[in-house]
């Protein structure tokens, strides 16, 4: 009988759908502050100094950098479904804080809530789109994950802008917060189940995990993994510095609020939308390529922003950014689930997570500093110079192939199938029972259950390599790759059985 869960986006649409329309909520709750904060800053609270003004993004960045990581590594512990129920508990406070602060201190500290948040959810999130779809259609999955969240924070940074330029910057703009953290709260609570089972049948065809310090790898030794997460926090660094800057950058040309709105929100809304292709073309593109010219793109635009004033342009430059985020932002996340075992996966995305987000609060602090001592101008350029020398990193630094390193004695199925057009000499041993033959098998394979295997032997070729093949590969066909080699022949087992041959 074939194992249950199944993996796959089309076995678990609805599932995956309820997911996607979530992680849109979640990024709402972004959205809400990208247009109109400084303004309510300098509104509210009398506050005008760029680092003081962007004080309340290094704490959404530090403490959201610090809950995706530990989101991670509590994943497997306490469950995403309970990690992401956790995460809206937090967001619901948030806007009615930030209604009712009477100080600047109480904005920051409804920004720490809306990071920790942010974390919790949008980590559960991700790692239970990737749970539920399995490894050929990661790319899809994060590209419909990161358009929902992104495209949200772009309609509600327009939605809040909108609202503050009709009824005033607060309180109407928050009162949205208010229902979508209702929702979400609901949704996930009532709807969403627990992805730990999916984990659990991955983890079977891809062999044992090795222990191994998962940080250390993902941070610096891992040229794969530790590539990518330099990118991904130089993204957020820029991201960061955008989310603050560019409404001052915007309000010194005199635009409105509506009209800010509009120049704030394009970037994050082409942003989401082109990971409805992106993350598809991930799945399919060299993933190296479309982090190197993502990042290029990106440091070529934010180098010429701050040297013009004219709608149009600036527009264009908007989206020019949000495609170049759009080519690196679901492609991270499918580069790091490629590299790492089904059991390490969700410590290492909180790991690169973790980087990534620690973007915002640096980005906010390098760039709030400089714009105060030299000008926003050389603010943003120096954030452009760092975004192209990140891209020059994952050109010479980042392997082309991404992929878990095979367990030993394994063979992948691309190396199977290679060595049968070459006609090399080859035998595959199916060594299921009987009765798991009706579920299919590989094409002139023999059939020798594992428990029949020792006695024999003789009907094997000696000089032959033999693949061993179960349902999902690992357990039996390792047990027989490993009995057959203290025999003297040359055995491997395949990675995935033959469910992967067969596409199940």
């Amino acid at each position: 009988m074939r194992a249950s869960p199944q993996l796959g986006l089309k076995q678990n649409w609805r599932q995956f759908t309820l997911l996607v329309l979530i992680n849109a909520l979640v990024g709402g709750m972004i959205g809400l502050e990208r247009t109109i904060f400084p303004q309510f800053a300098q509104e509210v609270f009398g506050v005008s100094s760029a680092s003081a003004m962007l004080s309340f993004i290094v704490a959404f960045g530090i403490t959201k950098a610090l809950t995706n990581y530990f989101t991670g590594k509590w994943a497997n512990r306490f469950g995403r479904k309970n990690l992401l129920v956790a995460g809206w508990l937090l967001a619901l406070p948030v806007p009615i804080l930030l209604i009712a602060a009477q100080s600047w201190g109480v904005v920051i500290f409804a920004n720490v809530l809306l990071g920790a948040s942010q974390g919790l959810a949008w980590s559960s999130t991700v790692v239970m789109k990737i749970d539920l779809v399995g490894d050929k259609e990661r790319g899809l999955a994060m590209g419909l994950n990161e358009f929902a969240g992104y495209f949200a924070v772009g309609v509600m940074a327009f939605v809040s802008g909108w609202l503050a330029f009709r009824y005033g910057v607060t309180p109407y703009p928050f009162y949205v917060g208010i229902g979508l953290a209702i929702l979400g709260l609901m949704l996930s609570w009532i709807w969403v189940k627990d992805t730990r089972s999916f984990v659990e049948k991955e983890a079977g065809s891809v062999g044992k995990v090795e222990d191994r310090n998962i940080f250390l790898e993902t941070t610096l030794y891992n040229k794969t993994l530790s590539s990518v997460t330099q990118a991904g926090l130089v993204n957020n660094l820029n991201d960061g510095m955008i989310w603050g800057l560019l409404p001052l950058v915007l309000m010194g040309y005199n635009f409105s609020s509506e009209t800010s709105g509009i120049l704030t929100a394009l970037y994050p809304a082409v942003w989401g939308i082109g990971q409805l292709f992106t993350g598809k073309m991930a799945d399919t593109y060299s993933r190296k390529k479309m982090l190197f010219w993502g990042m290029l793109f990106q440091g070529i635009a934010i180098i010429i922003l701050p040297f013009t004033f004219n709608f149009y342009i600036l527009a264009g430059l908007s989206i020019v950014l949000g495609l170049g985020t759009a080519l690196v932002y679901p492609t991270f996340l499918v580069s790091i689930a490629a590299a790492t075992h089904p059991k390490q996966r969700a410590e290492s995305i909180g790991t690169f997570r973790l980087w990534r987000d620690l973007g915002y609060a640096i980005g906010a602090v390098v760039s709030g500093i400089i714009a105060d001592l030299f000008g926003l101008e050389a603010a943003i350029v120096l954030i452009g110079i760092l975004t192209l020398l990140s891209a020059g990193v994952i050109q010479f630094r980042m392997p082309e192939k991404i992929s878990l390193p095979l367990p030993e004695n394994a063979v992948d199925l691309e190396t199977l199938r290679q060595r049968i057009v070459n006609g090399a000499p080859l035998q595959i041993i199916d060594v299921r029972n009987a009765d798991e033959l009706t579920e299919g098998f590989i094409p002139n394979s023999i059939h020798i259950p594992l428990n029949e295997l020792e006695h024999r032997l003789h009907e094997l070729n000696p000089d032959a390599l033999i693949v061993t093949a179960c349902t999902t590969g690992f357990g039996r066909s390792e047990k027989a790759a490993e009995l057959l080699q203290t025999h003297g022949f040359q055995a491997k087992w395949l990675l995935g059985g033959t469910y992967r041959w067969l596409g199940l």
